[in-house]
């Protein structure tokens, strides 16, 4: 519990901040803001698997470029932007469920290839299906009306609300019985089946909760753009950011997600920007980086952890002699 108070006294003001972004800063903030926002609930939705169960999942792009396909062809049918949204995180959910009693039987590195081939895959029914997804030349959606300024802080206080659910659904895993699962299998699947715990059925629940923020994330990211395409749907690039920001905040924490997210962004706009033809060989050094010489992520540094005893050590009365 007192790991939570400490994240909620960075995270509320941080919350409120993003939310005071289109009143007190300019367009381009606002935009940064939004990225924030969206980074840190696909970081906080890998880190169910990645973080809590420790199986390496590089399947983030096929969930985002599911749910962006989903909501596109709900919305060209007809349905209300938020509606088909909804819908959209369903049908991610019911498609990672179906695809985690095939590929959840893999562990280590062939998970870990298993996972990023299912985006290619993806990537390539998306390109080929032209009659239903318009293949290589993609979809048009319609343009949100209201104006630039309108359109930015509908889509940053969307994507904040979604930040919002997944931290609050990262709570209730933590402290609740999937959590301890979880944990355990990160540990030794072996022996978490041996003392009681439903490994399959908590491995899929984990892969499910990491798709469907993703698979939201994916729908409202194309209602943003109006504009979708395979190559971008299904980015492995956005695959290799996902896990860094997890692991650069603190891979299996409530808070490093979003912790990651914000230093990643930071990162990017100052350092990826400037070199666009080497963003996957620096993405592959960062990545060696935290594996070796950062492993538990800057919420387990000891500046970070010295800060949270000082913060939650509970006082002492004096004792009068």
């Amino acid at each position: 519990m007192n790991s939570l108070r400490y994240g909620l006294l960075w995270f509320i003001p941080l919350a409120i901040l993003l939310a005071l972004a289109p009143f007190i800063s300019n367009n381009y903030i606002v935009q940064q803001a939004t990225f924030v926002c969206m980074y840190a609930a696909l970081a906080l939705s890998w880190n169910f698997i990645g973080g809590y169960t420790g199986y390496p999942s590089f399947s983030t792009s096929a969930f985002v470029g599911f749910g962006a396909y989903a909501g596109a062809l709900l919305q060209n049918a007809g349905m209300p932007m938020v509606l088909a949204w909804v819908f959209a995180t369903i049908f991610t959910g019911i498609f990672a469920a179906c695809l985690g009693f095939a590929i959840l039987r893999m562990k280590g590195h062939y998970f870990a290839i298993g996972s990023i081939s299912i985006v290619e895959i993806v990537r390539l029914i998306a390109a080929s299906w032209s009659s239903l997804t318009g293949g290589g030349e993609g979809l048009n959606l319609p343009i949100f009306r209201g104006g630039p300024e309108y359109a930015g802080m509908v889509f940053l206080y969307s994507f904040l609300v979604l930040m919002l659910l997944a931290v609050i659904t990262t709570v209730i895993v933590d402290r609740s019985r999937l959590g301890f699962g979880l944990r355990c299998i990160e540990q030794n699947e072996d022996a978490a089946d041996m003392v009681g715990v439903n490994v399959n059925a908590s491995k899929i629940s984990a892969f499910v909760l990491s798709a469907i923020f993703c698979g939201t994330a994916g729908a409202i990211s194309a209602s943003w753009v109006s504009y979708i395409s395979p190559p971008d749907a299904f980015s492995i690039v956005m695959t290799l950011k996902v896990p860094v920001m997890a692991m650069l905040g603190g891979a299996g924490t409530i808070f490093g997600p979003v912790l990651g997210a914000l230093v990643f962004v930071g990162i990017e706009q100052s350092v990826l920007s400037r070199f666009l033809d080497y963003n996957q060989a620096i993405l592959g050094l960062i990545i060696v980086f935290l594996i070796f010489f950062l492993p538990g992520g800057l919420l387990r540094i000891s500046l970070f952890q010295k800060l949270k005893q000082r913060i939650t050590k509970p006082s002492t009365p004096e004792v009068k002699s």
